[in-house]
């Protein structure tokens, strides 16, 4: 359901909420390291969020990317938005470009069930919640 880089552009946003307390900035290539994906697909997603105004960047030697208080308490659901479109909940669950209630394909009224389950869990769920699951190590971002 989700693009490889909209699980990424997540398990990001949640490493910057995990420096929000510090107050810490992040480069591209921390970001990159913790997360175990590709510097450059990193790079242009972060570009993607801060145009969507999921995440802030500074530019300089003090630069990086970070959250702001604001930002870690949005909805997951805005960072889908961004990255994968509004569209995503809609998709059909075989990627048939004509898959409607009315000309279904075979998984279709079972897969609308999951999807709409996983939508409204990406409105409830914030950064913030997902964060505090990794920072008190119940939860990791990487495998």
């Amino acid at each position: 359901m989700l693009s490889l880089t909209c699980k990424t552009a997540i398990k990001a946003v949640i490493y910057l909420a995990s420096k929000f307390e510090s107050g810490e900035k992040s480069g591209i290539k921390e970001i990159a390291e913790f997360i175990d994906a590709s510097e450059h697909t990193v790079g242009k997603m972060l570009q993607t969020l801060v145009k969507a105004e999921v995440i802030n960047s500074a530019k300089g030697p003090t630069g990086g990317f970070f959250i702001t208080g604001k930002q870690k308490n949005q909805a997951i659901i805005k960072i889908i938005d961004a990255v994968d479109g509004k569209n995503v909940f809609e998709e059909c669950g075989l990627g048939l470009s004509k898959c409607s209630a009315t000309h279904q394909c075979p998984i279709h009224n079972d897969y609308k069930v999951v999807r709409d389950k996983f939508k409204t869990l990406c409105q409830q769920k914030k950064v913030s919640d997902l964060c505090d699951t990794v920072n008190d190590g119940l939860a990791y971002l990487v495998g």
